[in-house]
């Protein structure tokens, strides 16, 4: 029975889609502890005769305004920065807006974040890990938002990502110093307990034992200071390194900073190979080799894989890997290979 008015009410949308009041209520705020076919029958009653509030309803079907949550690990990092304006300019072609937040590598962070995500019912989520077992992950998934990696995986086997090969990074530019006569060739490594830091690491040591060759390894914690610090402490070794290999591009202003205050030449003293590509590795004295990510060709891939979640045109999971491009610049020396004992 509707009412006097003649509109629709709770009872009769339950009565209509064979649930219960309390089940629409549910549906209708949101509740993630509705079964999909009971939501779904419920959703179809209230667009078919616009019940009241008709305006929820429509923000229950397609996310809330329109917003996508962007979550990103450090956005004072010009990688992520890069990252997200490429994935910002892509979304807004799609008529889309975001909600932008930064976790400083906290995994409470994250999870507040993506808590907030939740309640405000975005259309989906991007992110770069700061914590990728994080259970929130999972809830989001479980309320029908699709969540899309980038940068990093996440441990739920249902979220997607897009990914670039840092294993393989690491050895091309450990194999292009020693390929150019060097021996003792040191890492400065991001954090271990970050997925592009471990790769990364991991790569460097695989190409080192091909060869034979000790690794020679510092910690930078992907931050300026860290690189910085970490330099010092290979220079510091006996027989001292002759080239280096940098995780990130925070790391290696710190390595650079290193580098000038021991009075290293590079490349005569120290040939240097760098992962990302900022705007100033080409323009400084000797200009940087490294290894560059399709930032642009990568963010495309996560919004395109979160466009397809969310109109349910693909139900499992996708993780492209996109690969380095070696940007070969002066830095290295490889144009003159170095001979050692």
């Amino acid at each position: 029975m509707t009412s006097p008015s003649g509109r629709l009410r709770i009872d009769d949308v339950a009565r209509l889609a064979g649930v219960s009041p309390a089940t629409v209520s549910r549906v209708l705020n949101g509740s993630p502890s509705v079964s999909e076919e009971n939501r779904q029958r419920v959703l179809a009653i209230v667009s078919r005769f616009d019940y009241q509030p008709n305006r929820l309803a429509k923000n229950l079907r397609e996310g809330r305004a329109g917003v996508v949550g962007v979550v990103v690990s450090d956005i004072e990092n010009p990688h992520f920065a890069t990252l997200v304006r490429a994935i910002e300019d892509a979304l807004y072609e799609r008529g889309k807006r975001v909600l932008l937040c930064n976790t400083s590598e906290d995994a409470a962070k994250q999870g507040s974040y993506l808590d907030v995500m939740a309640a405000e019912r975005v259309s989906g989520v991007l992110i770069s890990p700061s914590d990728p077992e994080g259970p929130e992950i999972g809830r989001l998934i479980d309320m029908g938002i699709p969540v899309v990696a980038f940068d990093r995986h996440v441990s739920d086997p249902r979220g997607d990502a897009v990914t670039a090969d840092n294993f393989g990074a690491a050895r091309q530019a450990a194999r292009l110093l020693i390929e150019a006569g060097h021996r003792r060739v040191g890492f400065v490594s991001g954090r271990p307990d970050v997925q592009t830091g471990d790769d990364r690491l991991s790569g460097y040591r695989a190409e080192m034992a091909e060869h034979g060759l000790d690794e020679r390894v510092a910690m930078g914690g992907f931050t300026i200071e860290g690189g910085r610090a970490a330099t010092e402490h290979l220079l510091d070794q006996e027989p001292t390194i002759t080239a280096l290999v940098v995780g990130n591009n925070l790391m290696t202003l710190g390595a650079l900073q290193a580098l000038r205050e021991r009075g290293a030449a590079i490349p005569d003293d120290v040939a240097l190979v760098a992962f990302d590509d900022p705007a100033w590795a080409s323009l400084i004295d000797p200009p940087l080799t490294v290894l560059a990510q399709p930032l642009r060709e990568m963010a495309s891939a996560a919004v395109d894989l979160l466009f397809e979640r969310m109109s349910s045109a693909r139900t499992q999971p996708a993780r492209p890997v996109f690969q380095f491009e070696l940007r070969v610049r002066r830095s290295c020396g490889t144009a003159h290979p170095r001979q050692e004992d």
